[in-house]
């Protein structure tokens, strides 16, 4: 059981407990979530101009807050929201007054002042020191700024900034989660390493009254001399130095929180670099208060941590708190050799206060007050000081007695292994998804097993239902740590006890596929698309022992959008080498596009959303465009940059070709081209309704609740019709042997009458950057939505859009409300491909939608049928499907 603890509490890990790439929930602004009650303002034109009117795409009363008089570049007008509790913000989106096109006012710039408690207000900064967001070039189109750092507060207030004498309104959308750490404020020494971010107050020795660089869900990276976002040394941890006047062999820090808790444990995510004289704390003594008045309670949590000079990567150190009663800790973190650095401390905690430590008679003088109200139990458990003097005796027995079992098990392990290769297989690695009692609930269903997962999920558009949800990840460090991995792999491949070791993890199949093909160019221009091995057949056995890929289809080739798009996998007659005069499309005025909004970008190019004046007119009879009535054309715009390299251009000119050749109503087409100059651009039809997963996750099933109260609702005809089109133009590209590779509910558009079609532009798109899986910086896959075969095995083919497919209608019979497998990481994500992949019956499925007819749900399970054959077609799927719709 020692020997359990142990390894969960120092093994490095590889997850923050928030993070800012994660949480980007919309708040409530759009959809009335936060109400009007919570929305002030330092002044309005009129009532119909009231900061009620400030919610992202709502046209109520004259359609934004507006100010009241001409805004003066001296002025501090502002929006002011009350979030209701702490809140953990990440992005603002903003628009001005569009009022259905009469509006003109809109904020250049804006600022943002924030509190946590409504009484000491803070301004907001970037990490330059920045002060200033920028806002928005028009009254319509929504401008997207990611705070960094991000911020912590239940109040904030948008003040609009102006150069010169205007008139501005307002409408916008916070994003972000909870902050159920509930940590207020953390104190410490000056650091040697400078905590930048800190918005408190800080003199020549202490910081206080503040939230910084340990509260902003970035940790580390093992090389403390790199930094994820500021190249700069060290900037990602704050550190300490044993020698630094004032510091007495220990740094003592105070946390306060915004009510008492019951604290069950304390993670801090530290720097282990020993060859540079920094090592995570040798031990840590914290003590409690419940209420800033009371005295320190008298005895402390002491917790002894097992020092590593082997390992150098950073970790979380998880300091066990059991369950003491404080809304104050103060920690005294020892040193273990020069430098200390930590870059995240989070704590995990329960509403419920009980004291833990026995009744004691209250102190002369002393009264109680809010905080003071809780139960007083005797402890069952004795305190961690009471067994202080025995365990320090038995302490080198213990360590001995663990070390010998430590070496037990590798040298067992090592013989199971070394059996597993001389009986040849290899591939029938040791199970890696881990237990019940350790990871999530599952629930057993005949031979499979079924995930049960919260109606609230971690990429819902709402907070998570369960904010005390913790997953613990016994994962061993090569696996957690790719890169670790990746540099072994020259040494390990000449080793066939090295190859044994590691070809049972799918993570490391997935990086070694990955290296074989690198060098063959297979990542796309935008620096972000994902490999697109189509049809390989290079196990992980041939990549060891092969200088080149076997494939079985030579007539493929693999090609990847240059603008950060997922460009199909086509037939390799499509695409010769061609020039400009080999377009078909037609060359559009590049003048007439106006842009409204930038959708995406990658290295050698850009998606832009655009009007594009007088295209009707242009395309001429049997345009593909619908009736505008009027309205200007919404396009989207893939533009080069003009320092693609030429390989980058000629890709774009055969993206170009390949996109003329599509024609189908629910596949977005290729209208016309801007090539006769340079930056070279392609216009394809974009959807006023935004993407799919955009438009179901803000509504609701069809009742005569949401009728009663006017809540945007969806019928389950809507989402039977949603899934007969995106059928219908997969048969298309299937009949044509494209495949499309990123089939998901982000890349469907739809306009105003709910006609779908199908795109590619999500990879490219901040918004859903957490769907997508990076391998070392360069390559992102989409691997909740992967077959089996593609993840392991590299294998793209229409089949494994099927499986795709089977994910999406399960998205929509969710309402896109969480993210598939919401419950595992993305690693034990591709350690359940390797269930499939062995097919033992211990695969995790998706659960049936509660919305889901039992036929639809018997459909998606065929579509991730382990044994490819017994996948249904495209055409099958669109002729099951199809009876459903109401004509």
């Amino acid at each position: 059981m020692h020997l359990f603890l142990l390894l969960i509490l120092h093994l490095p890990a590889a997850i923050a407990q928030i993070g800012p790439e994660q949480c980007r929930y919309a708040l409530g602004m759009e959809d009335g979530r936060i109400k009007d009650q919570d929305l002030s303002a330092s002044s309005q034109w009129y009532d119909t101009t009231g900061p009620q009117n400030a919610r992202l795409n709502c046209e109520r009363g004259d359609g934004a807050w507006c100010p009241k008089g001409q805004l003066e570049p001296s002025d501090s007008q502002y929006l002011q929201i009350d979030l209701r509790r702490l809140t953990f913000l990440t992005l603002m989106g903003t628009q001005g007054r569009y009022a259905l096109g009469l509006g003109k006012e809109f904020a250049q710039q804006y600022r943002l002042n924030y509190s946590r408690d409504g009484l000491l207000w803070r301004s907001w900064k970037n990490r330059q020191g920045k002060e200033v967001l920028d806002g928005n070039k028009n009254t319509y189109a929504v401008f997207s700024n990611d705070l960094k750092p991000p911020v912590i507060a239940r109040y904030v207030r948008v003040i609009p900034v102006s150069k010169l004498s205007t008139t501005v309104c307002m409408r916008l959308e916070l994003y972000g989660c909870p902050w159920d750490d509930g940590l207020m404020s953390y104190s410490a020494p000056v650091p040697s390493l400078n905590d930048s971010t800190y918005d408190g107050v800080q003199d020549k020795k202490k910081l206080t009254g503040g939230l910084g660089q340990l509260t902003d869900g970035l940790t580390g990276l093992d090389d403390y001399r790199l930094s994820h976002q500021v190249q700069r040394p060290g900037y990602d941890y704050v550190g300490w130095r044993n020698d630094t006047p004032g510091i007495l062999g220990y740094v003592e820090m105070e946390f306060v929180f915004d009510r008492p808790r019951n604290f069950t444990s304390m993670k801090v995510h530290s720097n282990n670099m020993f060859s540079r004289g920094v090592k995570i704390f040798s031990s840590v003594s914290c003590s409690f208060k419940l209420h800033p008045k009371a005295a320190w309670e008298a005895e402390p949590v002491v917790f002894n941590t097992v020092l590593d000079d082997k390992n150098p990567s950073a970790r979380y150190v998880t300091v066990p708190l059991n369950r003491r009663a404080a809304r104050l800790l103060r920690c005294r973190f020892h040193f273990a050799d020069v430098w200390m650095m930590f870059s995240e401390v989070s704590f995990q905690s329960e509403d419920t206060v009980l004291s833990t430590l026995p009744t004691q008679m209250p102190m002369m003088g002393s009264s109680a007050t809010s905080d003071d109200v809780i139960m007083k139990t005797t402890p069952t458990t004795a305190t961690p000081s009471s067994t202080a003097s025995s365990e320090d005796g038995n302490t080198p027995v213990l360590i001995g007695c663990l070390v010998t079992i430590i070496l037990l098990l590798v040298i067992i392990i090592v013989l199971i292994l070394w059996c597993q290769c001389v009986c040849k297989v290899l591939e029938k690695a040791p199970r890696r998804i881990l237990d019940e009692d350790v990871t999530v609930r599952l629930s057993s269903c005949s031979d499979t097993i079924v995930l049960q997962t919260p109606p609230v999920p971690p990429r819902s558009r709402h907070p998570p239902a369960d904010p005390h949800y913790e997953r613990v990840f016994l994962l061993d460090p090569q696996y957690q740590n790719p890169a670790m991995l990746r540099n072994k792999l020259p040494e390990l491949s000449q080793s066939a006890e090295a190859s044994a070791l590691l070809l049972g993890n799918p993570l490391y199949d997935l990086l070694l596929l990955t290296s074989c093909h690198m060098a063959s160019g297979w990542f796309g221009a935008f620096g972000g698309g994902y490999a697109e091995p189509d049809v390989t057949q290079c196990t992980p056995h041939q990549c060891f022992n092969s200088s080149a890929p076997h494939y079985a289809e030579t007539d493929i080739v693999r090609l990847q959008g240059v603008t950060g798009s997922n460009m199909y996998a086509v037939p390799a007659l499509t695409v010769d080498s061609l020039t400009r005069k080999d377009i078909s499309a037609a060359e559009f005025p590049r003048q007439q596009l106006i842009f409204r909004e930038k959708l995406g970008e990658g290295q050698f190019g850009e998606v832009h959303l655009c009007e594009a004046e007088g295209l009707p007119e242009f395309l001429g009879e049997g345009s593909p465009l619908p009736d505008r009535d009027g309205r200007s054309v919404l396009v989207a715009v893939k533009q080069l940059r003009a320092d693609a390299t030429s390989q980058a251009r000629n890709d774009f000119l055969k993206e170009i070709k390949i996109m003329s050749r599509l024609d189908n109503a629910n596949i977005i087409r290729l209208l016309c081209v801007c090539v006769s100059s340079d930056p070279l651009c392609m216009v394809t039809e974009y959807m006023e309704n935004g993407d799919l997963n955009m438009f179901l996750s803000q509504r609701e099933m069809e009742s005569t609740l949401t009728h009663a109260n006017n809540i945007p609702s969806v019928s389950l005809s809507d989402l039977l019709h949603m899934a007969v089109q995106i059928s219908s133009g997969m048969k298309y590209l299937a009949s044509l042997n494209f495949v499309h590779r990123d089939l998901a509910t982000r890349n469907c558009l739809l306009d105003r009458r709910l006609t779908i079609k199908i795109a590619d532009f999500g990879m490219s798109r901040n918004l859903y950057s957490s769907d997508y899986y990076r391998i070392q910086g360069r390559a992102v896959l989409p691997i909740r939505w992967m077959a089996w075969e593609s993840i392991l095995l590299g294998k793209f083919t229409t089949a494994s859009d099927v499986w795709a497919f089977g994910v999406t209608l399960w998205e929509i019979f969710t309402l896109c409300k969480e993210q598939p497998y919401s419950l595992l990481s993305d690693e034990q994500v591709i350690e359940n491909s390797g269930e499939f992949f062995r097919n033992q019956g211990r695969q995790i499925f998706l659960y049936g939608p509660p919305l889901c007819p039992p036929s639809l749900f018997e459909l998606m399970m065929r579509c991730w049928s382990r044994n490819i054959p017994d996948r249904p077609t495209f055409e099958g799927l669109y002729q099951a499907l199809r009876p459903h719709v109401t004509q």
